[in-house]
């Protein structure tokens, strides 16, 4: 019981900070636009966002790879 209380209360310290600055995770990338194009979705604390990326492979021109983190552009105390 102890565990799942401690669990409880570190997911409710992750979204609070999730809420205060504006960042997002990283939760499924998808190609699209003939693979010239990369749409990431993040789940932040007010929900999913989705951000499109220019993609190539060798990353000169685009990302290669979806970021981690992504800061979303409404934050709660701005």
């Amino acid at each position: 019981m102890k565990l799942f209380i401690r669990t409880i209360g570190l997911l409710a310290v992750i979204w609070l900070a999730m809420l205060f600055t504006g960042y997002g995770v990283l939760t499924g990338s998808t190609k699209n636009a003939a693979g010239l194009g990369l749409q990431c979705s993040y789940l932040t604390a007010r929900g999913v966002i989705n951000a499109q990326y220019l993609h190539t492979e060798s990353g000169v021109v685009g990302v290669t790879d979806c970021p981690l983190l992504k800061k979303n552009g409404e934050v709660i105390d701005n």
